[in-house]
């Protein structure tokens, strides 16, 4: 456990996706009816209801705070403190029957992420971190790997649409010939490992903010670093993602030369 008192916040954070837990796992494997968004993505009953579930816990315990879900939508933006809400990040593998998918809680303060929870239901783990006080998966206190070099890296990537169509993607062959080991892990799995120094890169072209915001604070609380792929700082608008244990994050940014 953190070796400091956890905020309320943190307290509130975990109760709200321990009890979104609940209702994922109810509709888990139960041939859940689908439909699709405007944005053509799937959503289910699942995602509605547990998202509410966090929604009426944490407003009621902070009524100041802004919120912004995946399902519910935004409240009160420009509060100095805001939530942010996933409720089931990886509908897609939810839906199959597949148990990557995970409940993404975050808080902005000041329009800095501050504090991050990450919960998957089916795979059984909780990660978490609050700034300034580590990063957390089960319990136990983790951090990343000290790999500072390519060639023992393992690298592993999500959804990469929008870098097939850049410049970028011929760099990323030569990228992957001059690492360890490549894989596609995807959705949280691959901070989680990240974070637990279990590889050292992740790369993703194509994510939502409320998909990573949790993440980059367990992330950069285990020691890593997260910036989008052109190096830059993680915001409300951040569609990109590279994500390394810190010693390789510049060697990767000058071998991809992404552009916005």
């Amino acid at each position: 456990m953190p070796t400091t008192e956890p905020s309320i916040e943190l307290k509130a954070a975990l109760d709200a996706v321990n009890a979104a837990a609940e209702v994922i796992r109810g509709f888990y494997q139960r041939n859940v009816k689908i439909e699709v968004k405007a944005d053509k993505t799937p959503v289910t009953e699942a995602d509605v209801r547990s998202e509410e579930v966090i929604r009426e816990l944490l407003t009621r315990r902070f009524p100041s705070y802004g919120f912004y879900g995946e399902e519910t939508g935004k409240s009160d933006m420009g509060a100095e403190s805001v939530w942010l809400v996933d409720p089931i990040d990886g509908t897609k593998s939810f839906v199959r029957e597949c148990p990557f998918f995970s409940t993404q809680i975050a808080l902005m303060r000041g329009g800095r992420f501050v504090l991050g929870v990450s919960c998957a239901p089916a795979y059984n783990e909780l990660a978490w971190a609050e700034r300034g006080g580590g990063a957390f998966l089960d319990g136990k206190r983790i951090q990343v790997s000290a790999v500072n070099k390519l060639d023992g890296a393992i690298v592993s990537t999500g959804n990469l649409k929008t870098l097939t169509r850049s410049d970028a993607w011929n760099r990323l062959g030569g990228l992957i010939q001059s690492t360890n080991r490549i894989r596609g892990y995807g959705d949280f799995v691959h901070y989680h490992l990240l974070a637990r120094g279990a590889l050292d890169v992740v790369i993703e072209s194509d994510v939502n903010i409320l998909d990573i915001a949790a993440l980059t604070v367990i992330v950069e609380e285990a020691g890593g670093r997260f910036t989008d792929l052109a190096g830059g700082p993680v915001g409300l608008e951040t569609t990109t993602v590279l994500a390394t244990n810190g010693p390789l994050h510049a060697p990767v940014l000058d071998t991809l030369r992404f552009s916005r």
